[in-house]
């Protein structure tokens, strides 16, 4: 039998990457193909096949979405208490293989059913392999932001290929063919994570080994039972977005009395301090998915309505397949280089701190988001604008999620206690979830509730829309740099 791996010599790696982050990131690029590949698809199947207003369908995406990352927080927990992150991420990823395989049988009947348990899988899949990786590197090693920007690249082939496929399946060919590849996709994810978890040694093992063989395993099974039950529960809700709002209004408070309290079990003031600092990035986090969270709402209809089917005048183009996976694509290319800019930076003793970053990624979102707006000064008499400002509009955008999106899950494994790492991971996903919440309200407020509105009239209520979101990114992005030096000395020795 072969030896396995110690947690030191996982971490005592050479060169800028370890081993194993290629792997977990091997499977998180098929579970990010499956999940966004959904994601874009989401809004556009409920215009054009369940027959929602605009409005209504902003509306259920974002509390899909909200659901989605919500429930990572009860998985988060669920992981770091009884499961461990290895059988989470199975547990989950066999949940969500069920639920598109049911939408793939009869998208129309099935849909919400299916969107039930794909909720119920992100929920334990998401969290955990993040929280792995960050168990990849020694607290203090100062690889770690290059390490997750790495990652974040990496995975967002996954989501380049899913968002152009399944768009391109369900637009041009069947709804079900869309699904079923999501399906497919995620068993790749689940059999490569099989065959290499051998690798991470102890990471991501069961919290409970202390335990006997039975009395472990009757709290597993008590975890697998409760998640099911839960069933009929959330898919009340996500069909109901008046439930969505009843759920939001108590998951966010729970689950910040229960940090408090975790925080306040804690009692080293020090790292009451460092846990209070990553609560604020969360809460920023927050915000920032409020505003970015757009893509797979307000601006999948914008795309499918609103553009020229045409990128530099003469690539034709569905603008859906810009708008699902142009970021994607941009992460790829330029992630590695930002992450490869910070150690060049830290090296010269130059690299802005990681609250700055924060800082300086909602000033460019801030920029995109009036770039948006600004197509509607492209636009013909018809209320048809400018592919071209729009794809400009989403690298921006780009740039401004490689200074928050992975350098913020870093800091949050920098500035939490091991064994609080899959809740606090949980709380990031969490935010995520209000910021969807938000992000479904925002796109609902900014659209018409007129199946037969004029494509003008939603070109100008769109932009308008934008533009609100422009100066809210741009009065964070002020808010944090200002407040830079506070939260700095909150997070003490954390870079």
């Amino acid at each position: 039998m072969e030896k396995q791996l110690s947690l030191e010599e996982i971490q005592n790696f050479e060169g800028k990457y370890p081993k194993q982050l290629w792997m977990l990131f091997l499977t998180e690029m098929w579970e990010r193909f499956c999940f966004y590949g959904m994601r874009g698809i989401l809004a556009i199947f409920m215009t054009e096949q369940l027959l929602l207003t605009d409005k209504q369908a902003n509306l259920k995406y974002g509390a899909i979405q909200a659901f989605v990352y919500a429930f990572t927080f009860i998985g988060g927990i669920f992981a770091d208490k009884i499961l461990g992150f290895k059988k989470s991420l199975f547990f989950g990823g066999i949940t969500m293989v069920l639920g598109n395989l049911l939408i793939a049988v009869s998208p129309n009947e099935f849909f919400y059913l299916g969107i039930t348990l794909s909720i119920i899988g992100t929920g334990f899949f998401k969290p955990n392999i993040s929280s792995m990786v960050g168990e990849l590197y020694h607290e203090n090693d100062e690889r770690r932001d290059a390490g997750f920007s790495l990652f974040y690249s990496g995975i967002n082939l996954g989501a380049l290929l899913g968002g152009i496929l399944c768009v391109y399946l369900g637009k041009y060919h069947s709804w079900s063919y869309a699904f079923l590849a999501a399906a497919i996709v995620m068993v790749i994810g689940l059999i490569t994570f099989f065959f290499t978890k051998k690798y991470l040694g102890p990471i991501g093992n069961s919290p409970l080994l202390n335990l006997t063989t039975n009395k472990r395993r009757i709290r597993e099974v008590a975890v697998y039972i409760g998640s099911l039950l839960s069933i009929p529960l959330i898919f009340i809700m996500v069909k109901d977005t008046d439930y969505t709002d009843a759920f939001m209004y108590t998951i966010g408070p729970l689950a910040t009395i229960y940090f408090l309290y975790e925080a306040y079990k804690v009692k080293d003031f020090g790292l009451q301090k460092k846990l209070l600092a990553a609560f604020i990035f969360i809460l920023f986090y927050l915000f920032f998915n409020a505003f970015f969270e757009q893509s797979g709402g307000s601006l999948s209809l914008f795309a499918a309505n609103n553009l020229h089917h045409h990128l530099l005048r003469v690539i034709p183009m569905d603008p859906n397949f810009i708008n699902n996976s142009s970021n994607s694509l941009f992460v790829i290319i330029f992630g590695p280089l930002v992450g490869i800019l910070w150690i060049a930076m830290y090296k010269r003793k130059i690299e802005p701190n990681t609250v700055v970053k924060f800082g300086i990624g909602f000033l460019l979102l801030a920029l995109a988001f009036y770039v948006f707006y600004y197509t509607r000064f492209f636009a013909n008499a018809e209320g048809v604008t400018s592919l071209n400002v729009f794809t400009i509009a989403y690298l921006i955008i780009t740039f401004g999620e490689l200074c928050l999106g992975p350098i913020g899950m870093s800091v949050v494994t920098k500035l939490s206690p091991k064994p609080m790492y899959g809740m606090m991971m949980g709380l990031w996903f969490l935010a995520s979830a209000y910021g969807q919440y938000a992000a479904g309200i925002f796109g609902a407020d900014m659209s018409t509730d007129d199946n037969n509105a004029s494509l003008l009239v939603k070109l100008q209520a769109y932009t308008e829309g934008y533009k609100h979101l422009a100066i809210y990114a741009l009065v964070c992005g002020i808010l944090l740099i200002v407040a830079s030096p506070l939260i700095r000395k909150l997070m003490a020795d954390v870079k």
